[in-house]
């Protein structure tokens, strides 16, 4: 019996908010009487977290407020105002702003790297933030984001970490939470497309021959044969063994006597 358009939908709701609602309650992301600002990036990851925020909102003990809003930087591959116009034909304020050093950078240093936005966009999204009265801000990375940042940090800056699923802002003024933690783009696509959202992406998700680009395609060859690859990596993530990693701080006693036994001996050579 083949599944209507309806009991799909309904579907993807219900694996949406058990993967998400598992990723607050884990984490511990939303407590009672926050303030919840979702950084809407015209995409589809960051549509359905959302979306998603909303529905639990009305279904959670826990009282809280989404608010959503986008920052403009000049990089959409067309204009975001028919996302704006289908959230408030849903009755959900949007907030629209435009950031003027932004705009400017990329007038006069339109090759600029990913790290020099990234700083730009997030001392915009604090101002909105303040403007908001929110205390957290909700960040649209899914699974396929933390298991890139893995591989990244691992391959190109010998570090062994990924993204943080909860974390603060420097002057701790703002939690930001990563509630797609467990939700693959796979998901985030279907059900973008299954709200009727208008999909906006901006021109940076369209470079190729980036890192970025090169660990999706990566995983995406991989996935072929593997499909529950980045399950896997997110439940190793949540799974370490420090002893059988290289960090001496987590070595064992007998271990660490052992090294400084065979210390004079590497002077000598």
């Amino acid at each position: 019996m083949s599944l209507t358009p309806y009991n799909r939908n309904l579907d993807l709701e219900k694996t949406l908010l058990r993967k998400v609602g598992d990723a607050i309650g884990r984490f511990n992301m939303i407590r009672e009487g926050d303030r919840v600002a979702v950084g809407l990036s015209g995409g589809k990851d960051s549509v359905t977290l959302l979306e998603a925020l909303l529905l639990l909102q009305k279904r959670s003990p826990v009282k809280f407020r989404v608010e959503a809003f986008t920052v403009e930087q000049g990089k959409f591959l067309a204009p975001i105002q028919p996302l704006g116009d289908w959230l408030r034909s849903r009755g959900i304020g949007w907030t629209y702003f435009e950031d003027t050093p932004s705009l400017r950078l990329l007038e006069e240093q339109p090759e600029h790297g990913c790290d020099l936005c990234s700083r730009f966009r997030r001392r915009a999204v604090y101002e909105i933030a303040r403007k908001l009265g929110a205390n957290v801000i909700a960040l649209g990375h899914t699974a396929d984001d933390f298991c890139e940042a893995f591989l990244r940090n691992t391959l190109f800056t010998g570090r062994l970490s990924a993204l943080p699923p909860v974390t603060y802002s420097r002057k701790k003024e703002f939690r930001l939470i990563r509630p797609l933690v467990f939700v693959s783009e796979d998901l985030t696509a279907r059900y973008a497309a299954s709200t009727g959202a208008p999909v906006i992406p901006c021109g940076c998700s369209q470079r190729t021959g980036t890192v970025r680009r090169n660990l999706r395609d990566f995983f995406a060859e991989l996935e072929r044969d593997y499909p529950h690859l980045k399950d896997n990596m997110l439940a190793a993530m949540g799974n370490i063994d420090p002893r059988r990693l290289l960090d001496v701080r987590y070595f064992e006693a007998e271990v660490e006597g052992a090294a400084t036994e065979a210390f004079p001996i590497l002077q000598q050579i």
